[in-house]
């Protein structure tokens, strides 16, 4: 039983999020500060990682003022308020096989969250991927929720989002 420690390289790593709305989805990334990830004979047994939310970039969104008005946006107290909350965290609880458990921490809101990943190691390497779904109501975000505005029509914003993780660490 040998506990290994990986430390996640940022400048290799990063997470691609995707909103969907009726008349479509928008898409972008936001980077992975820092983090760290344990094995155990070779199998993942826990780990951290920190998320820097002042990193947030749109990707589908080409006129340089829409875009900036949308990171705007996403900065505001409608979505993840980064002057009071410039990290985000998600810390494994437990994992069963590929399937992670773990508290996921936006906004100064804690909830568990599941998911599915993917860890190759080639010796003191490593790699992981996993999508999160995550409902953003659940940390405060309820700009254009059906589940709490009425009438939005195509302006709804759907709740769930998702986020496509790719990790690189080395052993430390």
């Amino acid at each position: 039983m040998e506990n290994q420690k990986f430390k996640i390289v940022s400048t290799q790593s990063n997470i691609d999020w995707v909103g969907t709305k009726v008349t479509g989805s928008h898409n972008g990334t936001i980077a992975v500060k820092e983090g760290e990830l344990i094995l155990n004979d070779g199998k993942l047994t826990g780990g951290k990682f920190i998320i820097d939310t002042t990193s947030i970039k749109i990707l589908d969104i080409t006129d340089p003022a829409t875009n900036a008005q949308f990171a705007g946006h996403l900065a505001s107290d409608d979505f993840f308020s980064i002057e009071k909350h410039p990290e985000a965290s998600l810390v494994i609880t437990s994992v069963s096989g590929n399937h992670v458990e773990g508290n996921l921490t936006i906004k100064g809101i804690t909830h568990p969250v599941g998911f599915y990943a993917v860890i190759n190691v080639y010796g003191d390497n490593l790699t992981a991927t996993g999508k999160l779904v995550i409902d953003r109501t659940k940390y405060e975000m309820k700009f254009r929720s059906g589940n709490f505005f009425k009438d939005l029509g195509d302006t709804l914003i759907y709740n769930d989002f998702e986020l496509n993780v790719n990790v690189a660490a080395n052993a430390a």
